[in-house]
């Protein structure tokens, strides 16, 4: 299938519509622990079930999750309002459960004012400001990566060019760094499709960003369905060329669900993060909530599981 098929495929799917070999990134973020790959799941499609976190927690965790990725508007649309009593009972609650809450992701979804590439100066350091926010509120989860997807805040104007948006994002992820360092957090950018933004488009691009900002707690990310719709070559060969790069991995199926919901096959996507030897977080995070948050969940490691063990 080529690329332009891909997408035209996706944007049928959504109505309209990626530090050098296990280098200073992966020792940031310290090890993973004995297991090789851990799954985890996102928190935000059980938000139509309006389930407590207490209970989306418990059911991952009966499912066979070892993880949770929170969406911080589920909690509050505004990170700083979320008071420490509420992080110690989010975190006390996952402990209940026996599951991690790896870390945070659409960061700044449902917030206002607030872009990575804006050409304004004062809207760049309030969203560095917030960005440090919610470093700290991933670590007082007990998280240690948030993944940049966000893609209306990142888009960049029509009339910026490209390489005066690589200049602002640098200059409000560096004013990040320090926090990124003093609360063990890792911010990895997503690489996301055409439909989706204009910016940080494929692996290349995020290692190019990677490589401005210069600190080994800016990293990247990759996600099936985005690697699936942009990247020129498989999922597999994306996932062994960036070996040692990626500090997080989103499973999704190119129709939005989750594994294991539509054509991409895990198979050979388990076996090159076994190549590679990852061993971090394998984070569901399906974008088509159709199936239901429940089905999604158990089918998505059933199928993961069968995947990694023919991997």
């Amino acid at each position: 299938m080529t690329n332009t098929t891909r997408r035209e495929f996706l944007k049928q799917a959504t109505g309209a519509a990626a530090v050098v070999a296990l280098g200073p990134a992966t020792a940031a973020l310290g090890a993973a622990g004995e297991d090789p790959m851990k799954f985890s799941f996102c928190n935000e499609p059980f938000l139509g079930l309006k389930w407590p976190q207490a209970k989306i927690f418990q059911y991952l965790a009966d499912c066979g999750y070892q993880g949770v990725e929170i969406a911080p508007f589920t909690i509050n649309t505004d990170v700083t309002r979320v008071s420490t009593v509420q992080r110690s009972e989010l975190r006390k609650a996952a402990d209940r459960a026996g599951i991690t809450i790896c870390g945070l992701h659409w960061l700044l979804a449902k917030t206002e004012g607030l872009n990575l590439t804006s050409a304004d100066r004062d809207t760049r350091r309030r969203t560095s400001r917030y960005l440090g926010e919610l470093a700290q509120f991933c670590a007082d989860l007990g998280g240690d990566v948030m993944t940049f997807g966000s893609p209306k805040q990142r888009n960049r104007p029509k009339q910026m060019s490209m390489v005066e948006g690589y200049r602002n994002a640098t200059d409000v992820l560096k004013a990040v760094v320090p926090v990124l360092e003093a609360t063990g957090v890792t911010l990895a950018m997503e690489p996301l499709a055409t439909w989706e933004t204009n910016f940080i488009l494929c692996a290349d691009d995020a290692i190019r960003l990677d490589k401005m900002v210069g600190s080994p707690r800016v990293a990247f990310m990759l996600d099936c369905k985005a690697m699936w719709s942009m990247e020129p070559e498989p999922i597999p060969d994306v996932i062994r060329r960036s070996k040692g790069r990626f500090v997080h991995f989103h499973a999704n199926d190119a129709n939005l669900q989750g594994p294991g919901f539509g054509q991409i096959d895990f198979v050979p996507i388990f076996k090159a993060l076994k190549e590679v030897k990852y061993d971090r977080w394998v984070s569901v995070e399906p974008l088509d909530y159709a199936p239901g948050a429940e089905k999604l969940a158990r089918e998505s490691i059933k199928y993961m599981r069968q995947c990694l063990a023919k991997a």
